[in-house]
């Protein structure tokens, strides 16, 4: 295309912890690269991603109208401590909640257990001697004076971020602005985050851990967004730059600046929204999305079209990526499960001489051994190299040269030599072992949630998970996978296909036995105003759409369920809305209702978001001409437990109907397709590849 044409060019760049993902939209078409991440600078390599993008495409990087940003740049400084230094303000007597925690213990017979180190350390965290009760009443009120001085002890303390949290300051944020004002009288560089404004939800564990992640990665959120729109600006990108928010929708750089403690799960958001738009193009109402990339996979459910979402989620597991381990964040988020299984995940021998396959990564600093950067641990990709998986010439589209003979020595050092095996298997024990890994979470994942992995398809994505993809089928009991078109830049491409939208959330008791429809509409009226406020902000007076969700529980219980509300104005007598609601969604999660307990609603979330696009409902293509291979080349197929010979195809020749039976390599510049024994893969229109498990093949479950 010639830069002198005039149309919408949309980019969406997601950094992960091993590849920056670029996906430029240009006239419907995608054009997309992928490049090492720059663990030192990420805005370098954005900017060196975007340069070849737009060579690819034939622009000018002046033609770009829109850029839509995904990192894990937040996830990270919180994983590895690299955030602000930063004080805590509390109310008198709470300093110690984020330190003792809740009663759960996430390893029940671990003597030895080690619970995660609060971000602020005890010496930081100060108090006010104020009181809320929980229904917003002052029981004892701030001293002016008192916020004053402790204002003047912050100011003097060399402070970077100060995160304000008191009690039940949801229900009412008077005292949190006064000491948030006063702060910025004293010390107006520090950066202020107050409980209110960035999770003004019940149970203050969750809302003082979310404040405090919020204001100890804002100085640094603030200042890398600073430094890309500069960076991207002395390239002759001048658009627009908005971010991907973790609840699946766009937000303006500005609110992220605020919020980046809304940033957490913005790559893997955008993968989940790549994933229902394929489902709901392809006709299928259940699907599991695999997200594998160099660090990280991620498995999310999506039925009718929309990835399940939660109001709460951890990060930071410290104990085996166990749930309970790790620091909880209440703050809107696609719900999905991740573990340490990369192609740049460590594998080695444990203690009980099994083998064992991440959380520890090699990222793209060093990288797997076979990157020739230094890196001397066996990575997944290191395995998938020496069985034949990924060819040594064509990674990355070439860019990156790969050595078999450093993925074969580091696998026989680390893992071979511990059990007196070859390198085949070693390289083979590692896959199977990261396969099950994978396969396990899904499993556990879908029955947390009464669903049946097996009556779902997988719509696997990211550069990895073509690889993976169809032995994590064989393993569920699963027929059907579609590899969508860009796959290994998915969540990038994701980001394309986001709404803008806002979340907001608010914690408000109410009980249906004395149900109150005139507070109820004010409150809703109120969040509503809030969340379109943010969704102007980044595109003006676009048409919203508004959806509206309680937390509910029976009185008693411990914690709710998220419960949708229709959108609508309510009377007295729509209590039976909210009942009818809540018992049908309790029925369906635990097979039963329970008679004569009151029903009690805890939080509210209400989004608005901009109208998506209809999806197109395409025709399944069958099987209609065998496709052409360019070579064979010999991978170990998992399902045959030996080496076979694989018809090498490459994607970018498949016509719709044109099918592959594996065991075959369907190859792209991102990822490599491995078609194994038991499927076959046929090209859709929309470029998918659409892998059905061949009736005559046993699948290994």
């Amino acid at each position: 295309m010639g830069s002198g044409e005039a149309q919408p060019v949309r980019a969406g760049v997601d950094i992960g912890g091993t590849f920056t993902d670029v996906a430029l939209e240009v006239g419907g078409e995608i054009v997309s690269t992928k490049v090492l991440t720059d663990h030192e600078s990420p805005d370098r390599a954005v900017v060196l991603a975007l340069k070849q993008v737009t060579e690819r495409a034939d622009i000018s990087a002046c033609d770009i109208t829109m850029v839509i940003h995904g990192t894990t740049l937040v996830t990270n400084a919180l994983i590895e401590r690299r955030g602000a230094r930063t004080a805590f303000i509390t109310t008198e007597g709470f300093r110690d909640v984020i330190e003792m925690r809740n009663e759960n213990r996430f390893e029940q017979y671990d003597l030895n257990i080690v619970l995660p180190k609060p971000l602020v350390d005890r010496a930081h965290r100060l108090t006010l001697s104020e009181r809320m009760d929980s229904t917003g009443k002052v029981l004892k009120p701030l001293d002016p004076d008192e916020a004053d001085t402790l204002a003047e002890k912050v100011a003097g303390g060399g402070y970077e971020a100060v995160a304000v949290g008191l009690m039940h300051a949801y229900a009412n944020p008077a005292h949190e602005r006064a000491m948030a004002a006063a702060l910025a009288r004293a010390c107006p560089d520090v950066v202020v985050s107050v409980s209110s404004a960035v999770s003004p939800q019940m149970r203050e564990f969750e809302r003082f851990n979310t404040v405090i992640a919020n204001a100890y990665v804002q100085p640094m959120a603030k200042a890398y967004l600073g430094r890309l729109v500069e960076q991207l600006s002395a390239i002759g990108v001048s658009c627009p730059v908005f971010l991907m928010h973790s609840g699946g929708g766009i937000i303006s750089i500005e609110t992220a600046m605020q919020f980046p403690v809304r940033l957490l799960e913005s790559g893997p958001a955008g993968g989940a929204i790549y994933a229902a738009n394929f489902a709901l193009s392809h006709g299928l109402s259940k699907v599991v999305s695999f997200d594998m990339g160099g660090t990280t996979a991620k498995i999310c459910l999506i039925e009718d079209g929309k990835p399940k979402t939660a109001n709460r989620f951890e990060v930071a597991r410290t104990y085996r990526f166990k749930k309970g381990s790790g620091m909880p964040v209440s703050t809107p988020v696609v719900e999905m499960v991740e573990i340490g299984a990369g192609g740049g995940s460590i594998a080695h021998v444990d203690d009980m001489g099994q083998i064992r396959v991440g959380p520890q990564s090699a990222g793209s600093e060093p990288g797997p051994a076979c990157y020739q950067r230094g890196g001397e641990r066996p990575a997944v990709t290191d395995a998938n190299l020496v069985l034949g998986k990924i060819d040594a010439g064509n990674f990355a589209g070439g860019s990156i040269e790969l050595s078999v003979a450093n993925a074969e020595r580091a696998l026989q050092a680390d893992i071979g030599e511990r059990f007196g095996m070859d390198v085949t298997g070693a390289a083979f024990g590692t896959t199977e072992m990261v396969d099950e890994n994978m396969a396990n979470a899904a499993r556990v994942h879908a029955v947390e949630n009464g669903k049946d992995v097996s009556q779902f398809a997988l719509i696997a994505f990211g550069g990895g998970a073509p690889l993976h993809a169809c032995r994590q089928a064989e393993k569920l009991g699963m027929r059907d996978i579609i590899i969508p078109p860009g796959a290994g830049v998915g969540s990038a491409i994701g980001f394309l296909r986001a709404p803008f939208s806002y979340e907001e959330t608010r914690g408000a008791f109410f009980r249906l036995g004395s149900f109150d429809a005139g507070r109820i509409n004010q409150l809703l009226r109120e969040m509503q105003e809030t969340a379109a406020a943010f969704v102007r902000h980044g595109v003006g007076s676009a048409r919203t759409e508004t959806r509206i969700v309680a937390y509910m529980r029976y009185r008693g219980q411990g914690w709710e369920i998220p419960v949708p509300i229709p959108d609508q104005q309510f009377a007295a007598g729509d209590v039976a809305v909210f009942t009818s609601e809540f018992e049908t969604v309790y029925r369906r999660l635990f097979g039963r209702t329970i008679d004569d307990l009151d029903i009690e609603i805890a939080n509210w979330s209400v989004v608005v978001t901009t109208p998506l696009p209809e999806v197109a409902r395409l025709d399944t293509q069958k099987p209609a001409r065998a496709a052409q291979a360019a070579r064979t080349r010999k991978f170990l197929d998992a399902q045959m437990r030996d080496f076979v010979d694989g018809a090498e195809v490459m994607r970018a020749d498949l016509l719709p109907g044109d099918f592959v039976e594996g065991p075959a390599l369907i190859v792209e510049d991102e990822t490599c397709t491995i078609v194994t024994s038991a499927f076959t893969a046929v090209a859709q229109a929309d470029g998918a590849l659409w892998l059905s498990a061949r009736q005559e093949k046993e699948t290994d479950k």
